[in-house]
């Protein structure tokens, strides 16, 4: 029995360690070809060792003065200030549904659950968004659009309905907390595995954002991070196929190292996100255990 457990053991490893390196390989990929020279891709391919080392593609990137600086500076803003908003709004939403006695509750519950099924499509939210709200050209507009997530919300109301017992806030009640306070300084401390999960999944949709400034934004001061990144990727890819009668035009398209720079693009995106990701494992990791069965 225990020789089939540890082979079992042994098979499992390495599905897992294929997956892995299934998983690394490409970004390892990635930044080699970001520090790959242009002509050794041309000649060679990619590497996963690069046959000649250059950094021309970080500093075409770079070579953009505080463009790339004050996106990354737009990019952290929303993305903090909107995934701390956006967890506060989904768990006080969240919250008043896990608990008995809410009066409509089955109308709050269908109305959030409702907008999963159907949405008034991209035209009614536009002018929702920029007639009515007038959201547009403000940093508002990459924050607010993505605040409220009905599919977070049941996640949420799930969890605080499995872990968070009745007992625990009737007797914060009777000591006379507000629901407010029990919400602060009870439920989310009890439920940091979820909250840490949802403001992980919501720090990645703010981060990875590009949707919502290409309808949303004309001011060059408010381009976030991926959509800065977007445009110079059009801008090299049009430098790429541009007719090759204009002289001036051959030589800028023949001076830009396209595959490595769109590497180096990649790489200047990721890299943050990469280093945030391990403060939430733990509690990520504890999050999708939510609903699983206890013995």
């Amino acid at each position: 029995m225990q020789s089939e457990n540890r082979c079992l053991n042994i098979i499992l490893q390495i599905i897992f360690i294929c997956m892995a390196a299934a998983c690394i390989f490409p970004l390892i990929l990635v930044i080699s070809i970001s520090f790959s020279d242009q002509e050794a891709i041309a000649r060679f391919g990619y590497r996963l060792i690069p046959d000649k080392f250059s950094i021309d593609a970080y500093k075409y990137v770079l070579a953009s003065g505080s463009g790339i600086g004050h996106a990354y500076l737009v990019t952290i803003l929303s993305t903090v200030s909107g995934t701390f908003l956006s967890v506060l709004v989904i768990a006080m939403y969240a919250y008043p549904l896990s608990r008995e006695g809410l009066k409509y509750k089955g109308f709050f519950t269908f109305y959030i659950f409702f907008t999963m099924l159907f949405s008034g499509g991209l035209v009614a939210w536009y002018m929702v968004v920029t007639r009515v709200l007038c959201l547009g050209n403000t940093i508002w507009a990459l924050i607010l659009p993505l605040t409220m997530s009905a599919w977070y919300v049941i996640i949420m109301r799930t969890f605080f309905q499995t872990s968070i017992p009745a007992s625990l806030i009737e007797s914060a009640r009777l000591d006379g907390a507000g629901a407010f306070t029990v919400l602060i300084k009870i439920v989310f401390p009890l439920a940091l595995p979820a909250v840490a999960t949802i403001a992980l999944f919501q720090t990645l949709a703010y981060w990875n954002d590009w949707w919502n400034p290409m309808l949303l934004i004309t001011d060059k001061n408010l381009y976030n991070l991926q959509f800065l990144l977007q445009v110079m990727m059009k801008n090299i890819q049009m430098l790429s196929e541009e007719s090759m009668s204009a002289d001036a035009v051959t030589q800028i398209a023949e001076n830009i190292p396209q595959e490595s720079v769109r590497m180096a693009l990649c790489v200047v995106a990721m890299g943050p996100i990469l280093i945030v990701y391990p403060f939430f494992q733990k509690y990520f990791i504890q999050g999708l255990t939510i609903g699983a069965v206890k013995g």
